[in-house]
């Protein structure tokens, strides 16, 4: 996340989406304002003053970002629903108001769009303390909620063991048609095993690492998100049966010349180009709004994390992992059948780290 939220639509967006975020802000800046309709609210007046611009400054800002701010909560009232405001914010502040009592119209910020504000000011020095509160609060939060390390954030998906397991079947099918079925040497895993990789996402194993700061025998599927995992174990079947398939007909094992090309063709079929762009989406959205990692060769699919995607990561769904694991017994017992002790054990230390998620 940048350093400066007032060049940065994505990590401005970023943090107003993450509703556990703004939760934890409204109740650690503890900020005298109208409470209507549910929600803390400020006039423009109340913005001038908290932040120590001129009213015109906060309509400039207004003016110039008009559709961020009304995305996260900037309104106008008017009638019946301006004159409860009044009656409220008269009751509050008693006598010393700032709004006339004959307006007809009257703009305010509720707290989400207050942060906005905040986020937005260059002029005030009020708001660039706030921006440096507010990114604090927000890596301490997510600190909190994964013991310090981002690594294994996706695992506190309740999807994430079902798509684990599910892909280490398909990548032993797929290792088995390497092995079985194309003459090279035992560099042919890791060498297929990076094309998938750059194919998904661009990028190779090492580069990958290199990203998320992992370190050398940090295996990169553990850190690899649910519908990643799918696309990945996807590519793993379909590739597995084409090799095999190609090696039989030839009757022969095949050549690395002859796999590369199989592999083009495989990934320039058309069904893969939806589930690819969704998939580099997700991994690169989520990677820098939850583990502040940036990946280069994907910037251009980068957009806001959605309210629901915060929940589901951050959320208290996400804490309960003996419940989640429970869930997904049932998911296990289909993909490996009667080889599910077998394989639980296997993966005994991923296991192991959902259970530290408590």
């Amino acid at each position: 996340m940048t350093n400066d939220l007032t060049t940065s639509k994505i990590d401005r967006q970023n943090i107003l989406n993450n509703e556990i975020a703004v939760a934890e802000l409204q109740k650690s800046f503890k900020i005298d304002c109208i409470f209507f309709e549910d929600k803390l609210h400020f006039t423009k007046e109340m913005l001038a003053r908290f932040f120590d611009v001129d009213t015109r400054t906060i309509e400039r800002y207004v003016s110039s970002f008009s559709a961020e701010l009304k995305e996260n909560g900037y309104k106008v009232l008017r009638g019946k629903r301006l004159r409860e405001f009044l009656n409220l914010y008269t009751a509050h502040f008693g006598t010393d108001i700032d709004v006339g009592t004959k307006i007809t119209v009257l703009s305010v910020f509720d707290f989400r769009s207050f942060l906005n504000m905040a986020m937005l000011l260059v002029e005030s020095e009020n708001a660039r303390v706030m921006r440096q509160a507010i990114l604090d609060v927000v890596i301490d939060l997510i600190n909190q909620k994964t013991g310090g390390s981002t690594k294994y954030i996706n695992q506190r998906d309740k999807d994430f063991i079902g798509a684990y397991l599910q892909e280490e079947n398909y990548r032993r099918e797929f290792t088995d048609a390497l092995r079985d079925s194309v003459d090279m040497g035992n560099f042919k895993y890791a060498i297929f095993t990076d094309m998938i990789y750059q194919s998904i996402f661009k990028e190779k194993a090492r580069e990958y690492k290199e990203v998320l700061k992992l370190y050398k025998n940090d295996k990169i599927r553990d850190t690899l998100y649910s519908e990643i995992l799918d696309l990945v174990a996807s590519y793993e079947c379909g590739l597995a049966e084409t090799i095999k398939t190609r090696s039989e007909e030839l009757q022969r094992k095949l050549t690395n010349w002859e796999v590369q090309a199989l592999f083009k063709e495989f990934e320039d079929l058309p069904h893969w180009k939806p589930l690819i762009v969704r998939g580099r989406n997700k991994m690169a959205s989520r990677d820098l709004a939850l583990r502040d990692a940036f990946h280069k060769k994907l910037e251009e699919y980068i957009r806001p994390l959605e309210q629901a995607e915060y929940e589901r990561f951050l959320g208290t769904e996400g804490d309960e992992v003996e419940r989640l694991m429970q869930e997904n017994q049932e998911k296990i017992k289909e993909i490996r059948g009667a080889d599910l002790d077998a394989l639980l054990d296997a993966n005994e230390d991923v296991l192991k780290r959902l259970k530290e998620r408590e």
